[in-house]
C-alpha cells in the first residue's frame, strides 16, 4: 500500500524544481576562483565582471566565452573539464549550502513533494553534493550534459517536469540568476527567485525573496494556486 501524502504535500506545488549553483549551494565563488586559477595557469586575463557574466550559463557556453575573453588557446570542451576538475576538488572539501536551502529541501522531501534538480553543471560535479543529502532526495536530476539546449532555453525545466509526470505550470522552480529564471519562466513554471551574485529582473511569474530561510511549503503552494 502506498503512503498517503501529508497535509503539507496536499497544499504544495505539483513539484519543486531546484537550480543548484547559487541556489541550493553557494558554489559560484568556487567557479570564479577556478576561472582565475585557469587564467593564471594558461597566461590569460580575467575579471570579476567576466566571471559574473557566466552565472547560470550552460558550461559549454561558458567555455566558449572563456576562450574568447580570457584569451587562452584551449578548446571550450577542455576548458569545461579543467573548470570541473577545480570546482569538484573544492566541493569535495566543503559543500557551502545557501541559507535555508537544505532545510527547505529536506522539509519538502519529508512532506512527499516531488523534487527535481535542474542544473547546468555536469554529473560529476553534482555527485559529491548529492552524497551530502539523504538518498533519493531528488526523484529526477537533469544536468547540463543531458540536454541539447542549456539555460536560458526552457529544455532543462521541461525535461524535469516531463520526467516527473507533471505540468510545468503546476511547478515552482527555485533560481538565483536571470539565465536560470528565464529558462524556468519560459517552460511555464512559477519561479521563486533568490538573487545571489547577480541581480534578477522582475517578471510576471517571478517572485523575489532575499533568502530561503523562512520560505514554507504552503507559500510555495500559493504560487501555483
Amino acid at each position: 500500500m502506498s503512503a498517503q501524502p501529508s497535509a503539507e504535500a496536499e497544499h504544495s506545488p505539483a513539484a519543486v524544481l531546484w537550480d543548484m549553483d547559487g541556489t541550493l549551494v553557494d558554489t559560484e565563488p568556487y567557479w570564479i576562483e577556478t576561472e582565475f586559477e585557469l587564467a593564471a595557469t594558461y597566461g590569460g586575463t580575467w575579471s570579476q565582471e567576466h566571471a559574473l557574466a557566466l552565472v547560470g550559463n550552460d558550461l559549454l557556453t561558458s567555455g566558449r566565452y572563456i576562450r574568447e575573453h580570457m584569451g587562452i588557446a584551449l578548446e571550450p570542451e577542455k576548458i569545461v573539464e579543467l573548470l570541473l576538475d577545480g570546482v569538484v576538488a573544492k566541493v569535495e572539501q566543503h559543500v557551502p549550502w545557501c541559507p535555508g536551502a537544505r532545510e527547505l529541501l529536506l522539509s519538502l522531501s519529508d512532506a512527499g513533494v516531488p523534487l527535481a534538480l535542474v542544473t547546468m553543471s555536469y554529473e560529476r560535479f553534482v555527485a559529491p553534493i548529492l552524497r551530502e543529502l539523504p538518498p533519493e532526495t531528488f526523484t529526477v536530476v537533469v544536468t547540463g550534459d543531458q540536454v541539447d539546449n542549456g539555460k536560458p532555453h526552457p529544455e532543462p525545466y521541461l525535461t524535469a517536469a516531463a520526467a516527473l509526470g507533471v505540468a510545468p505550470e503546476d511547478c515552482v522552480a527555485i533560481e538565483d540568476s536571470n539565465t536560470g529564471t528565464t529558462s524556468a519562466e519560459a517552460a511555464g513554471c512559477q519561479v521563486l527567485v533568490v538573487p545571489n551574485h547577480v541581480p534578477v529582473a522582475p517578471g510576471v511569474r517571478r517572485h523575489l525573496r532575499a533568502d530561503l530561510t523562512e520560505v514554507t511549503i504552503a507559500e510555495l503552494g500559493r504560487l501555483v494556486s
